[in-house]
């Protein structure tokens, strides 16, 4: 039994003898299979690259498509594939500057010929004594100076006969303010338009920035993807409006701020104008009196 058993654990030692020593050798001979593997492997990517040549070649538009869209995206293009509230938006905003810039014109030509015609006005009368020698160096020209000087001379024709010199230069000082005050709401005819539109635009601007990106959300939504090329264009549109309520709101408040200016001076000279009428009608006045007295007196 005892040889037995020996005999028996002979037998087990030289297997696992055997397994111990075979084992290199089934590793050696696995080895060298997973050279070629790796050898195989890189010719491979060869392959790969005349795949992807061949679905570039096969589709040209989507390896191009994108490229030509980003450099396309002009203000023109992005007006065009806006959505419809941005784009009357747009146009609003367009109406309104070309509005700002035809009340710059219209105003500088006005005021100009205005200022100019008053000052060679009251350059004619600054040597005249009386309302009528006023009027005969006017000549039977329109202006804000012969309205005074008709005011003064009708309501010292319309007081004729009263003794009061006090109550006929107030109503006559009422006249000229009536005159005054018409000819500035005249003159400042436009500016309103200047003002409303340097207060709104660039809200009216924003309102179709956010439209234009809602509608840019809504996209990507649809897409399911946030690539670049998809995002911006529509971001762009947006931001666009807002661009365009810029360049109308700001010309329109620098434009409005120096009406101001012209227009008070321009108030100012008919404020002369006004002083000039009452001095010639007080001189009348006072000459009418004078030679009443002296009549008297004779």
């Amino acid at each position: 039994m005892k040889i037995m058993s020996f005999q028996a654990s002979v037998a087990a030692a030289l297997m696992l003898a055997a397994a111990w020593l075979a084992s290199p050798v089934s590793a050696q001979t696995q080895s060298p299979p997973a050279t070629p593997v790796q050898s195989t492997a890189q010719p491979a990517a060869p392959a790969a690259a005349p795949s992807a040549a061949a679905l570039a070649a096969a589709k040209p538009d989507a390896a191009v498509g994108i490229a030509p869209a980003m450099k396309e995206l002009s203000p023109w293009v992005m007006f065009q594939s806006a959505d419809i509230i941005v784009k009357a938006v747009m146009i609003g905003l367009a109406f309104a500057s070309l509005m700002t810039w035809t009340v710059l014109i219209a105003k500088s030509i006005e005021l100009s010929v205005a200022s100019t015609k008053l000052r060679s006005a009251l350059k004619k009368i600054a040597e005249a004594r009386s309302l009528a020698e006023a009027q005969m160096a006017l000549g039977a020209k329109e202006g804000i100076l012969p309205s005074f000087l008709a005011s003064a001379l009708r309501e010292a024709r319309m007081s004729a006969g009263l003794s009061s010199d006090t109550g006929i230069k107030e109503r006559a000082a009422s006249s000229f303010s009536e005159i005054v005050r018409a000819e500035a709401r005249r003159i400042r005819v436009g500016m309103g338009v200047l003002a409303t539109i340097g207060s709104t635009s660039p809200f009216v601007g924003l309102f179709g920035t956010v439209w234009g990106i809602m509608n840019s959300f809504i996209g990507i939504s649809k897409s399911q993807t946030t690539n670049l090329a998809v995002v911006a264009p529509g971001i762009a549109e947006a931001l666009l409006a807002t661009a365009i309520g810029l360049v109308a709101a700001i010309p329109a408040v620098i434009i409005y701020n120096y009406f101001s200016r012209v227009t008070k001076s321009y108030l100012e000279l008919v404020s002369r104008a006004s002083g000039a009428a009452g001095r010639l009608l007080s001189r009348d006045l006072d000459r009418s009196h004078g030679s009443v007295h002296s009549r008297a007196a004779e």
